[in-house]
């Protein structure tokens, strides 16, 4: 068992060396979220040429949990005021998924001409390994969902720097921490008590059978913490650059095998089915705002469609409200995974 997982490491290190390298790189241009960004063209472009790379499966899963312990910590007692306001943008947000989905549903099935369930399965804004897991066993397109996915993962994350500083007035570049932070480190007091939010929310998430148990359980029992103030402990600068260059990863890796020649149509169409679902998010985001008075760069990234965990990822790396953030997608992607069942079962018998 040890000698398969140093194995399995040491084909990995190649895939982490690239990302990190494209990170580096955009931190030294100064790209907006240099270590997400670099991580994830530089290995996108490598998979689309045909290089082979490895997806960083255990890795993947421990920064999950990392992320969901950190986007706890945004919790805290101050924002009780704020949150009163939630609710509207909450439906806000309900509504536009239904739309988001409706689209694109309508779009892969009359425009790009595939099957309903692959359509009903490459629609769902979100959950995209839930999604996945449910698909195995249907009759659907697992290439055509996890091309579809992976590109609205893809043009969402390339578009959030312009759309945010469209939207939301947000200065991108003075998020980005000066190099002698890096080194900071929490207390050994703090230390244990993001340790001990980490291994508990793991066991809940997954009792609770929470979506994504890995990312949502800790950042429950983290948001608990930190909410009740029990501590104030914070996870440093150079764990969040990390973690950023894992799921930057973890989205490149998705390309893999994908040749532009065979799949060219397939991935045109999913770009223009995000690009329109960016689109829609915008104009709901600006309605959340004017509705609620509340951020619409908060807002934006609330109402993107998918992708919790980069987004949730890229609210607490910009500061941009990754409670607000964190809450509506747990509550959509909860939702989602209740329903998508019962339309199938209404809609693909009918075809």
């Amino acid at each position: 068992m040890l000698a398969a997982r140093m194995s399995s490491l040491g084909r990995f290190l190649p895939t982490l060396a690239l990302g990190l390298v494209g990170g580096g790189l955009a931190f030294w241009l100064k790209i907006p979220l240099p270590w997400l960004m670099g991580a994830m063209i530089a290995t996108t472009v490598a998979s689309l040429a045909g290089v082979p790379l490895e997806t960083p499966r255990k890795g993947r899963k421990g920064v999950l949990v990392v992320i969901g312990v950190m986007l706890g910590s945004a919790f805290t007692p101050e924002m009780t005021g704020d949150a009163s306001l939630w609710g509207i943008s909450l439906a806000v947000m309900l509504i536009a998924t239904a739309v988001m989905m409706t689209f694109s549903v309508w779009f892969s099935c009359r425009v790009a001409g595939h099957s309903w369930e692959t359509s009903l399965y490459s629609g769902v804004p979100g959950g995209v390994s839930t999604v996945t897991g449910m698909a195995l066993s249907s009759g659907a397109d697992l290439r055509i969902i996890g091309i579809t996915h992976a590109v609205r993962i893809l043009v969402l994350l390339v578009a959030i720097p312009p759309a945010l500083q469209f939207i939301g007035h947000v200065d991108i570049g003075s998020a980005t921490p000066a190099l002698s932070q890096w080194l900071w480190m929490p207390s050994p007091i703090d230390i244990g008590w993001l340790l001990a939010a980490g291994i508990s929310g793991l066991w809940l998430g997954k009792a609770l059978r929470l979506p994504s148990p890995l990312l949502f359980g800790p950042a429950l029992v983290s948001g608990v913490l930190h909410f009740s103030g029990l501590t104030h402990a914070a996870v440093p600068p150079v764990i969040i650059a990390f973690a950023q260059v894992i799921i930057g990863i973890s989205v490149g890796v998705r390309f893999a095998g994908a040749k532009l020649g065979a799949v060219g149509i397939a991935l045109l169409m999913a770009v223009i089915q995000a690009l329109v679902l960016l689109l829609l998010a915008i104009i709901a985001a600006w309605a959340g705002h004017l509705l609620t008075g509340y951020s619409a760069a908060a807002a934006l990234l609330a109402y993107m469609p998918g992708g919790a965990p980069e987004l949730s990822l890229v609210a607490l790396s910009l500061g941009i409200d990754p409670a607000f953030v964190t809450t509506h997608h747990l509550l959509r992607i909860t939702l989602l995974m209740l329903l998508l069942p019962l339309l199938l079962k209404r809609m693909v018998p009918k075809t």
